[in-house]
């Protein structure tokens, strides 16, 4: 089992992630390797003073693109996105300032 710090890298803040927030839906990028129970437990502990409940995890691992810079071509890291649907009524306080 992975630390919480291991799993939830950092909160996704975009305009498709914005309009998912009405449906009570957040994203984060999280370690690839993080199961959906693992992003679960996770975002239940990191935001109890919130008293959030996760009712569902979709995954999602999106591909590493090849960039190129100057003559050189570079290819970043592949990263994992999660949607978490919360409990109606619910939201988390970090999302509703941006």
């Amino acid at each position: 089992m992975k630390k919480i710090q291991e799993v939830i890298v950092r909160p996704l803040i975009t305009e498709r992630s914005t309009q998912l927030r009405e449906n009570n839906k957040y994203s984060f990028e999280v370690n690839p390797s993080a199961t959906k129970q693992e992003i679960k437990n996770a975002v239940e502990s990191i935001f109890k003073k919130d008293k959030v409940e996760v009712l569902k995890v979709n995954t999602t691992n999106l591909p590493a693109k090849i960039r190129r810079v100057g003559r050189s071509f570079s290819k970043p890291y592949r990263w994992k996105k999660a949607i978490v649907t919360l409990k109606a009524g619910q939201k988390i306080e970090l999302f509703e300032g941006a």
